[in-house]
């Protein structure tokens, strides 16, 4: 019983969704209350928007028995790592939903429950979306949108040789949180106490989209991009985009205190950590001549970007070196729906 309404078993109308589960997220004006099937935006002199789009869906991005409120969490910090990325500040976003028969209104208050955590930490607000049946599975498309300073958005173009790589969060956690979600008897194999099995969970669960580094990758980013679909792949898509080659050093790459516990037991799972997704970390290509200055500011706010490579040229391609600094051999860069 949720204000005075039974939720258990039971899922209210699409007009009672949005206005009892939705709605309260709305409070920009731009959202007109959510009574109209479109918004209106008036956008702030000297800025640009930034649109990205993801969509999760349960069994690919999600699993079925996840709590509501981390696949509310998880729905919109994916694309808030979209924006970070950019240099953009978080602006509105809109929500479309496809619900399937089994989706009651009790998970729907706890869903929208991580919407709204999420968009008090970011500052951005709910203005519209589509709220419609599905015979399955639960999907979720968010599109948000940012502001940026004219023409200082940070784009994967953009990258030169002898940029310094930096890449702030820590790699693998996520891929080693879904493994424990479906092999619990890996955590004694890997030596991880309960806490770092709960860490390990909910770094797959809860992304952090990091939105507080937006300003210092737009002061300082060449070019920059978020690690969604594994450090390795993603570094390659920018360099593919910059037409320019990297070196990953792997000895400089940061781990949590989890992974690598995990990592001493099973030497084997790196390859496998540097290119899993769902880190949502962000890479950012820095100039040589900046880095100091860029270091500095890390410093000064206590902010997780670490040095982790650098830009060469394009016919040098993209090389991930070993603690030893040869070569590695990959099967695969990163993950791929396709």
């Amino acid at each position: 019983m949720v204000n005075g309404v039974e939720h258990v078993g039971k899922r209210p109308g699409e007009f009672d969704i949005i206005a009892r589960y939705f709605a309260p997220l709305a409070s920009d004006t731009a959202a007109l209350g959510l009574k109209d099937d479109a918004a209106v935006l008036t956008v702030t002199a000297g800025h640009e928007l930034v649109v990205t789009c993801d969509t999760i869906i349960e069994g690919v991005h999600f699993l079925k028995d996840d709590p509501p409120e981390s696949v509310g969490h998880k729905a919109l910090a994916v694309n808030l790592s979209d924006l970070t990325a950019k240099g953009a500040r978080a602006y509105v976003y809109v929500l479309s939903i496809a619900l399937p028969e089994n989706i009651c209104g009790e998970w729907l208050e706890g869903f929208s429950a991580g919407l709204k955590d999420l968009q008090g930490y970011s500052g951005i607000s709910l203005i519209g979306g589509d709220t419609t049946a599905s015979p399955g599975p639960l999907t979720i498309t968010i599109t948000a949108l940012g502001l940026v300073t004219h023409q200082h958005a940070v784009m994967r173009l953009g990258a030169k040789p002898k940029d310094r790589l930096y890449l702030s969060g820590t790699i693998g956690d996520a891929y080693l949180g879904l493994r424990l979600r479906r092999e619990p008897a890996r955590a004694a194999t890997w030596g991880l106490s309960e806490d770092d099995v709960e860490y390990l969970v909910d770094r797959y669960r809860r992304p952090v989209p990091n939105s507080e580094l937006a300003l210092l990758v737009r002061n300082f980013g060449q070019a920059a991009v978020d690690v969604s679909d594994g450090l390795v792949g993603d570094v390659a898509k920018l360099c593919a985009v910059s037409h320019v080659g990297a070196e990953i050093e792997t000895a400089r790459v940061p781990f949590s205190a989890a992974a690598q516990k995990a990592l001493a037991r099973e030497p084997n799972l790196l390859p496998v950590l540097i290119t899993a997704g769902d880190d949502y970390g962000i890479v950012v290509a820095v100039s040589a001549t900046s880095a100091a200055d860029f270091e500095s500011e890390i410093k000064a706010k206590e902010a997780s970007f670490r040095a982790i490579g650098t830009i060469v040229e394009a016919e040098k391609g993209l090389r991930v070196l070993d603690g030893e600094g040869h070569p590695m051999e990959l099967k695969h860069k990163g993950f791929s729906h396709f």
